[in-house]
């Protein structure tokens, strides 16, 4: 145990960390398939303006996937918890996928799955939506050349560009009709991504889903799943139920994962989660438990990181990374608290704080004195003695 002060509202209190948790070995084949959405490591010694240019420190980016592979779950591959539009180009995110597939190689049973999207394409008025399509059908490509599988990710300028429900199952109907392989299908709520307000062409979610459900409907064949990202675990249960059979739900709501992996007699939930980047120890270990039928230990060991999940997704929703940055910080899986794009700044010292609490709680510190003292490095640097 170590002891340090942390700001709480109001003032500063001592904290004593507690022992981090021994989870049961990950031992899959799971129950459920479980991919993790995995963060960028910077480069931070790099010269570089930190705001405008993108420097990745590929080898502390590689070696986290092989962390999370060694552990059993798959990876989900620059996606938005990469940091993809908020510093990570589609230039970029090409090079992070390829190095990750040749990375993948050294593990036979390794899962994988890459976004494909249109963030090379900026949104505006003169984008049409032939325009869309071709930026799908490239970025699809290449993603597809590489030898990888597709999680066919949210488009911001499809959102700028439709006009009506029809022109999202248009653009879906011609690149679901194109792609090799059944992919992933990743509808990011606005939460996430404020750009996003209205995806499949209405701003009520449940009427959104009749278009999103249609789409999937006419193509089950090259659909593997779905990924929704709404934060309402009622709006996913109710799409669970209305997928064909051979289709997937890949829960995406960081606020009520347990209960929807667990499921229920109608069913249950696979995963495709940003917080299973910091969480994955414990992950590995409830879904070694699941694969006992032992719901007790399940339920024990993820109903602690919930509370710290629902922290790190605090709204705005969309710095959540900076969370899942901080928690690879203090494990030891980077040497620097630094961000691609400067995002560290996107979150206060009392959320960091509180964030070190719950994770403590959760016995996700693996080793508490690293913790305490990159912790207490940073609360130097916010003036906390």
């Amino acid at each position: 145990m170590a002891t340090l002060t942390l700001p709480v509202p109001g003032g500063l209190a001592p904290f004593t960390t507690g022992a981090p948790r021994v989870f049961p070995k990950a031992t899959p084949p799971f129950p459920r398939i479980a991919f993790a959405a995995a963060h960028l490591v910077a480069d931070a010694m790099a010269p570089q303006d930190p705001w405008l240019d993108v420097k990745v420190d590929w080898d502390r980016t590689i070696a986290f996937r092989q962390y999370l592979w060694s552990l059993g779950l798959g990876v989900a591959e620059a996606m938005d918890t990469a940091q993809r539009g908020m510093g990570l180009d589609w230039v970029g995110a090409q090079e992070l996928i390829k190095r990750s597939l040749d990375a993948m190689r050294d593990f036979p049973d390794a899962v994988m799955a890459s976004g494909a999207g249109t963030d090379h394409l900026p949104p505006g008025p003169d984008v049409t939506i032939d325009d869309v399509i071709r930026a799908y059908e490239e970025q699809c490509a290449a993603v597809e050349a590489m030898g990888g599988r597709i999680i066919l990710m949210a488009s911001r300028a499809l959102a700028k560009a439709a006009k009506s429900p029809a022109d999202y199952e248009r653009v879906y109907d011609r690149i679901l009709s194109q792609v090799k392989q059944p992919v992933i299908i990743h509808w990011l709520g606005e939460m996430f991504d404020p750009a996003l307000e209205g995806y499949w062409g209405n701003h009520d979610h449940m009427a959104a889903m009749e278009t999103a459900l249609a789409v999937i409907h006419a193509h089950a064949d090259k659909v593997d799943g779905v990924k929704i990202s709404l934060l309402d675990d009622q709006k996913e249960i109710s799409m669970r139920r209305r997928l064909p059979k051979s289709v997937r739900m890949y829960t995406g709501d960081d606020f009520n994962y347990a209960e929807l992996i667990a499921g229920d007699a109608q069913g249950h939930s696979d995963a495709l989660l940003g917080i299973f980047d910091p969480i994955a120890p414990a992950v590995g270990g409830a879904l070694a438990a699941l694969s006992k039928n032992d719901l007790t230990t399940f339920h024990d060991i993820l109903a602690p990181t919930v509370p710290l999940s629902r922290h790190i997704f605090q709204a705005p929703t969309r710095f959540y990374k900076t969370g899942v940055v901080f928690m690879a910080w203090l494990n030891g899986h980077q040497d620097h608290f630094v961000m691609v794009g400067g995002q560290q700044s996107t979150r206060s010292i009392q959320h960091f704080s509180e964030l070190f609490r719950l994770a403590d709680a959760a016995g996700l510190l693996r080793d508490p004195d690293l913790a305490v003292a990159r912790m207490r490095s940073l609360l130097a640097v916010h003036g906390v003695a």
